[in-house]
């Protein structure tokens, strides 16, 4: 049974995005050199752009919305399942922003969310139709790169 839409999926997407680019400029500021800072400013920008694409997709698809047995029930739902999962939270991200000490827990910090993220959108599929599948599967190809870029800026900062 179908739970969510892909409309769904892709607002939250839209959500996680936004907690992306604000940990990502925060990231920026407090990085401890001029070529760190110029990465998370570059992932903070994708995201702004990861986002337009999500709106985008979301724009394409149908939303589904369930009998509901009072106004407001399907979203309200919606919101509790979303607050619990969603990984960029922006209470979650202060109270872990606030022990992030260094540019490599920085680091570590984006590569377990982008993991996270990936993880979230592939447990989403179950939730929409098949022919939603591809939508989704944009989305997990966008937060790949990111935790390619990430892994790639930890090993060249924790060389030899």
């Amino acid at each position: 049974m179908n739970i969510f839409s892909a409309g769904d999926i892709f607002q939250f997407a839209i959500r996680i995005e936004e907690y992306g680019e604000i940990f990502y400029h925060k990231a920026a500021l407090n990085a401890e050199n001029e070529e760190v800072r110029r990465i998370f400013n570059r992932l903070a920008d994708e995201e702004i752009r990861h986002k337009s694409i999500f709106q985008d997709l979301y724009s394409k698809v149908k939303d589904y919305r369930p009998a509901e047995s009072y106004p407001g029930e399907y979203m309200a739902n919606l919101r509790a399942f979303i607050d619990g999962k969603v990984v960029f939270t922006k209470d979650s991200q202060d109270k872990e922003l606030a022990i992030i000490k260094d540019t490599i827990s920085a680091i570590d910090f984006a590569i377990q969310r982008e993991l996270d993220s990936i993880l979230y959108y592939q447990e989403s599929k179950q939730f929409v139709q098949e022919n939603h599948h591809k939508f989704i599967d944009e989305i997990i190809k966008e937060e790949r790169k990111h935790f390619a870029v990430l892994s790639d800026l930890k090993k060249s900062l924790t060389k030899g």
